[in-house]
């Protein structure tokens, strides 16, 4: 018999159905996830040594100047007319730390990072891990009503990891962290996939993340939820509304918690919120497709709560972007291109090349 969860959504109470499996204790889509990083990306390369291989622009340039990891070399492609832009800036921070520097074919490359993208650039580092959190890292929720922290249970896609966390450094997320149980860990495809914010963003982890989020809320944090919103289903009674991220008003320090990419949050976990969010479709969805990405669902969450942040660069911007167009500009330089937070720019087209 399959077991019954209900909650209001759009107003409306609705029941979700649980398979036999899940009351169990086995979470859909598991052991699918559970080989993604074999099936689907390269294995993180690691050395005798216990290094492992970091590649792509941005990442080898916030890990050298963030000096988190340990730095055995820099892989230079060879071949290239002169070093511009970021690769000479890469080059001048590897001799000022004394980095031995090879200039290794792109074919050679290509070979070590199992044909990743990696745009002419890698580095031989020690690997990145969660810091595990403390009770002494605790920040009292009434230092700041506008504390927003990303939960993260059992996140397994190391691209979806990456992509989550470029968006939370982004958009001013203050701490993130993650179950250290079934959870990807930081290996160089989050760092590219992150754009290297990871190394310049500190993740934490625990190993009990229900307690952890019970013990924040007893101290006046607000534990946020996240769940796909389900179609019309029977209506029954529920004590934990639904409501659209559109809605919800950031008034108190927050824990926004995400869930697995196959099953969501756990019912541990779940049953740990105060409230669920989710994000309301556009259309009626079919079968297969009532969510989105996590990635992509924790951008368009994280964004509709910070733009609720006071002096949020939006709101100080706004001004200027709803500007007459016949108005000369305030300067000859041109219009700027808002850069990502702590990532250097770079050209579009150089950031891109794989040669």
């Amino acid at each position: 018999m399959a077991l019954l969860w209900t909650w209001r959504c759009s107003g409306r109470l609705l029941t979700r159905h649980f398979s036999g499996a899940a009351r169990r204790g086995v979470r859909p889509g598991g052991e699918e996830l559970s080989r993604l990083r074999l099936d689907d990306l390269a294995p993180t390369v690691r050395s005798e040594t216990g290094l492992e291989l970091l590649f792509g622009l941005s990442p080898c340039l916030l890990a050298l100047q963030a000096a988190r990891r340990r730095v055995a070399r820099l892989l230079l492609q060879a071949g290239r007319s002169g070093l511009q832009g970021e690769r000479a800036e890469l080059l001048r921070a590897a001799e000022a730390q004394d980095i031995p520097v090879l200039r290794p074919r792109r074919k050679q490359l290509d070979a070590l990072c199992h044909y990743q993208v990696h745009q002419g650039v890698c580095m031989e580092v020690s690997p990145l891990r969660p810091l595990p959190w403390t009770e002494s890292r605790e920040a009292r929720p009434g230092d700041d009503p506008q504390q927003l922290w990303l939960i993260l249970e059992g996140l397994q896609d190391p691209r979806n990891l990456g992509a989550v966390l470029r968006s939370a450094y982004f958009l001013g997320v203050d701490k993130v962290i993650t179950s250290r149980r079934n959870s990807c860990p930081l290996t160089p495809v989050v760092s590219k996939a992150s754009a290297g914010a990871v190394e310049v963003m500190d993740v934490f982890s625990t190993d009990d993340l229900a307690g952890f989020l019970q013990v924040k809320a007893r101290q006046g944090w607000l534990v946020a939820g996240t769940v796909g919103c389900p179609g019309p289903e029977t209506s029954l009674s529920s004590e934990m509304p639904i409501t659209s991220c559109l809605e919800f008003v950031w008034d108190q320090p927050t824990l926004l918690v995400l869930g697995n990419e196959g099953s969501g949050l756990s019912q541990e976990v779940q049953a740990s919120c105060q409230v669920l969010l989710t994000i309301l479709p556009g259309r009626q969805l079919p079968p297969g497709l009532e969510s989105l990405n996590v990635s992509v669902a924790t951008g368009i969450l994280l964004h509709s709560i910070c733009s609720q942040r006071k002096a949020f660069p939006a709101e100080q911007k706004r001004g200027k972007l709803l500007q007459d167009p016949q108005e000369p500009p305030a300067t000859s330089e041109g219009p700027r291109v808002a850069q990502q937070p702590g990532l250097s720019s770079g050209s579009e087209k150089e950031r891109h090349d794989g040669g």
